[in-house]
């Protein structure tokens, strides 16, 4: 097997002309050379050298190993290189995966400040519900994940999953304008009972815990329309067809649309990221930074743009 230190010894001995001089330059005995050379030539099955009194003669193979051997260095010598830049960070691909409204309101920063400060790496992006994206998180397509949970729907991650808070919002109550509660800020839960309401699908998170929060003030809320984007939720609500209890990422401006808070403290939703604790990918330190420093920014946004 013809190794990199062979092809070295050999072109330093075809610059020299000799086992001394090469071995000199090379920090070896000229018998260590000596060695090697005939230990390569067995193994090649073909003379590299003519050996006279005081030098030796390339032949024909040796020129031969020189000229391919250099493409070979330099092949190695990019791919060390390439490999110290993605051991730095500086090169290299990073899998993200996240759930709608996080997509819209906090990953464009990060994905925008990950390009300014690491300019040579892939980003993909990979959009679903928690569930949805999990499996290929736990099959290492993703690197990170952002996940959510409710207060009144607690949930678990699997034993090699890494939870991180990323940020906190309140549950934010949708009415149309003219709505006889929408002059006020806060609004009783039990005064909402005889209201038509809009809401996720019957699966998810965000109706499971509508759903227990309305149980806990003697009620099962009246639910007319049902969709998993936000957008959605809160036109309709802006047209007058109902309310919704929407996170506050997903509070989208509409039309006709006013928002208020429960009375009592308002239940939350937990944004949070996710990874393998046995991810070694040298980019989730930075990018698990910046989650968590723009989060935090876009969570002062929204806890002002909802109110106190």
């Amino acid at each position: 097997m013809i190794s990199p230190l062979h092809i070295q010894t050999v072109r330093e001995v075809v610059r020299t002309g000799s086992f001394a001089d090469a071995a000199r330059n090379l920090g070896y005995t000229a018998s260590a050379v000596s060695q090697q050379i005939a230990a390569l030539e067995r193994a090649c099955g073909l003379v590299l050298f003519e050996r006279r009194a005081r030098s030796v003669r390339p032949t024909s193979a040796a020129f031969l190993m020189v000229s391919k051997g250099n493409d070979v260095l330099s092949a190695l010598d990019t791919l060390e290189r390439e490999l110290r830049a993605v051991a730095s960070g500086e090169r290299g691909a990073l899998q993200l995966g996240s759930f709608p409204t996080a997509s819209a309101r906090i990953l464009p920063r990060v994905l925008a400040e990950l390009s300014r400060v690491r300019p040579g790496i892939d980003i993909t992006l990979a959009e679903g519900e928690p569930d949805e994206l999990l499996p290929e998180l736990l099959d290492g397509d993703l690197d990170l994940q952002l996940a959510y949970r409710y207060d009144l729907f607690p949930r678990t991650w699997p034993d090699q999953i890494v939870e991180t808070p990323v940020m906190d919002e309140n549950l934010v109550l949708c009415v149309p304008r003219d709505h006889p509660l929408a002059g006020g800020r806060t609004v009783r839960l039990r005064d909402l009972r005889s209201e038509t309401w809009i809401a996720s699908r019957p699966e998810s998170a965000g109706a499971q815990a509508l759903l227990r929060l309305c149980g806990t003030a003697g009620f099962i809320p009246d639910i007319a329309f049902r969709s998993n984007d936000y957008a959605v939720v809160c036109g309709l609500v802006g047209c007058g067809l109902g309310i919704a209890l929407v996170p506050a990422l997903g509070c989208v401006p509409a039309p006709g649309l006013r928002t208020l808070r429960l009375s009592r403290r308002s239940p939350r939703r937990h944004v949070t990221v996710l990874r393998r604790a046995s991810n070694t990918n040298p980019l989730v330190k930075d990018a698990m930074r910046g989650l968590i420093e723009i989060a935090r920014g876009v969570q002062s946004e929204v806890s002002g743009a909802t109110g106190p």
